[in-house]
């Protein structure tokens, strides 16, 4: 096995790393957690609800994210990369759609409230 695979597949592990400590950083936050970057969150119902929720999500895509970079460890130039590509492609449209669908419309806050 080359360095240079390994190098990226522990590159890869590293970053997937970061979404799982975001995870766990979101679970145990006492404020409320933005999921967007550069947005400031909108009030919630039960902020420690949702900040579990938010957390569990990110600890699911971390560990998802690490399991996609196993193709990194194959063959050089290898056509399996595709499936990291593609997955964490739909890995992030699907948080998207679980954080909007599932959590946010849950713990929001009505208008009036």
């Amino acid at each position: 096995m080359t360095e240079g695979r390994l190098w990226g597949f522990a590159l890869w592990m590293a970053g997937g790393g970061l979404f799982f400590v975001l995870g766990l950083a979101a679970f145990v936050s006492k404020k409320a957690v933005g999921f967007w970057a550069n947005i400031k969150t909108v009030p919630m119902k039960d902020k420690k609800g949702y900040n579990r929720a938010v957390g569990k999500l990110w600890i699911v895509y971390g560990i998802v994210f690490m399991l996609l970079g196993i193709p990194l460890l194959w063959e050089h130039n290898s056509m399996w990369i595709i499936i990291s590509v593609l997955g964490v492609l739909a890995e992030s449209i699907a948080a998207m759609a679980v954080y909007l669908l599932a959590i946010q419309s849950k713990y929001e806050k009505e208008e009036g409230n």
